[in-house]
């Protein structure tokens, strides 16, 4: 498959979820949206269309969002983010999405050190949980994706 057609189906993959959240699945009633990975803020700006009435905070290692897809100040955090963002651990999201995986297994490998116990401990129990990467977890039940959604290239999950 060429990295175009991987690059399409990621993304389209990435927004069959999201809408199926939106759409189908419950999240706690209280709790922040968590963002982990701006990038160029496509997904941040859908999270804003599907959820308009939820807080979004966004991470990531540099500000690299379009104009128009820039969370608000206090909302946006800059830095490494294993290393900013366990000062959310214990927020009790509502969900947290992720989608910061390289394509190159071993720098995965060790994003997937501490990638999983963040989206966790950020989470409320039931919150969810949703990732380009695995997310292997005792606190995190894995859930049905979209028929549309390819076996293993996207992820999702439920705080228990």
């Amino acid at each position: 498959m060429s990295r175009l057609d991987s690059f399409i189906r990621r993304l389209t993959a990435q927004r069959d979820i999201l809408n199926h959240v939106e759409a189908d699945l419950d999240l706690p009633e209280q709790g922040a949206l968590m963002e982990i990975g701006l990038g160029n803020g496509r997904t941040f700006n859908h999270l804003r269309e599907l959820f308009p009435n939820r807080r979004i905070i966004a991470f990531d290692r540099a500000m690299g969002a379009h104009a128009s897809s820039v969370p608000a100040e206090e909302d946006l955090v800059i830095g490494e983010i294993s290393q900013t963002a366990p000062a959310f651990i214990g927020t009790d999201a509502a969900m947290v999405h992720a989608d910061i995986g390289t394509g190159y297994p071993e720098k995965d490998a060790v994003t997937l050190t501490w990638l999983p116990d963040l989206a966790a401990g950020m989470l409320a129990k039931g919150g969810i949980a949703i990732s380009g990467l695995p997310l292997d977890h005792a606190m995190l039940k894995p859930l049905p994706v979209p028929e549309t959604v390819p076996t293993d290239r996207y992820f999702l999950y439920r705080k228990i």
